[in-house]
């Protein structure tokens, strides 16, 4: 059976309105200056960690433990406010599965709140497995985390294939010997996706991009 591994923010879903409403909430709270929605998603796909980190230091300040304790205890409680499915997400992976495929969500977010999102979207019981960015030691672009989502999948290299809006997507894919899509309507650059095998422009796009690529193994 195939496995399509899936990246979440900026591929299944568009969270960056609540993902920008939570930082912005931190910034105020530390007197900070708010970011754009444009800004936010510059800073998205390397773990909430990594964002807090960055956002911090676009404003000149080095982050702390609190700070990231408050943004995942904020995001934590608005994470679906204003997060919506990309168009064709919800029938294209019925579609998926009714044909075979076997999906898995690979994601630099948090287990716990990608588990949530996909639960409230309506779509978490269409995957064998979520590995978030703290369910295995290591994280996208480590090629392990992905390998790691597809064994807990049940899936195997051979018959795999990701998708991703990011360069952490296309990199880990590439170092773990997978076929990679770039999701081009995400929050990801033009030149994020020039190493993936395939760029798709629309969800709907990506079961015939897969079998295809799978079809040159």
């Amino acid at each position: 059976m195939p496995t399509l591994l899936l990246d979440l923010d900026g591929t299944l879903v568009d969270s960056v309105p609540d993902l920008a409403a939570a930082l912005n909430r931190l910034m105020v709270a530390r007197g900070l200056a708010k970011f754009s929605l444009a800004e936010t998603a510059a800073l998205v796909g390397d773990g909430v960690q990594r964002l807090i980190a960055n956002a911090f230091a676009a404003r000149g300040q080095r982050a702390d433990e609190a700070a990231v304790a408050a943004y995942v205890a904020d995001y934590g409680a608005h994470y679906a406010e204003q997060s919506r499915l990309y168009p064709d997400v919800a029938p294209t992976l019925h579609a998926l599965v009714g044909s075979g495929w076997r999906l898995a969500v690979c994601t630099n977010k948090l287990e716990a709140p990608a588990r949530a999102l996909l639960a409230t979207l309506g779509i978490a019981d269409l995957f064998a497995a979520v590995g978030g960015g703290d369910s295995f030691p290591a994280r996208k672009p480590d090629p392990r985390h992905l390998l790691a989502t597809l064994a807990a999948a049940g899936g195997v290299p051979e018959e795999a294939v990701m998708a991703g809006d990011h360069a952490n997507d296309v990199q880990a894919a590439r170092a773990a010997g997978l076929p990679c899509i770039f999701a081009a309507w995400g929050y990801g650059t033009a030149e994020m996706g020039r190493p993936a095998q395939a760029t798709a422009s629309r969800f709907a796009e990506l079961p015939a991009l897969a079998a295809a690529l799978l079809a040159r193994r």
